[in-house]
């Protein structure tokens, strides 16, 4: 299920989102705690949506951000989830581990109340190795994670991934 990875991906970068620069050092720090939320996963883009649930740890330092936690879809699908995150300024950089295609690469900046990141999976997904996600502050304890790949019949920009957190 690539779009289940895509979800996990998104889930575990969704605690990276904050009204504050990537250098105020209780940006990353304001995420500590536990999340949980609920969405929608696409396993690709022309696929039928899949909903889903997740939990996730989240240890957060001035400069980075671990997720631990799990997903589950379809009820009997779960599967285990993790993130590291780090910031460099303005700049963020990490790694996500849980997709089936291997552990993939994030990269990006910050924008407003955004986290804008570009995703490198470790295989292709959907006709290439690209993806791109934005982590969106959605209220004080709230945030929603948003992964859209582009269709590789159409050309067309997909939502494959919509998740909505809250700190519990």
């Amino acid at each position: 299920m690539k779009s289940l990875a895509r979800f996990v991906l998104a889930g575990c970068l969704t605690a990276g989102a904050g009204v504050a620069h990537a250098d105020d050092p209780d940006f990353l720090r304001s995420f500590q705690g536990n999340f949980a939320g609920k969405g929608i996963v696409k396993v690709t883009t022309d696929a039928p949506t899949v909903n889903v649930s997740c939990r996730f740890n989240s240890d957060a330092t001035s400069s980075s951000l671990s997720l631990d936690g799990s997903c589950r879809g379809l009820i009997v699908v779960t599967r285990a989830i993790s993130a590291d995150l780090r910031s460099s300024g303005t700049k963020y950089s990490g790694t996500y581990v849980g997709s089936r295609t291997g552990p993939a690469q994030l990269s990006g900046s910050r924008s407003g109340n955004a986290i804008n990141l570009g995703i490198r999976w470790a295989k292709e997904v959907n006709g290439d190795r690209t993806a791109q996600m934005t982590v969106e502050k959605n209220g004080k304890d709230g945030m929603r994670l948003t992964v859209i790949d582009v269709d590789p019949k159409t050309g067309e920009r997909v939502i494959t991934t919509r998740i909505d957190l809250r700190r519990t």
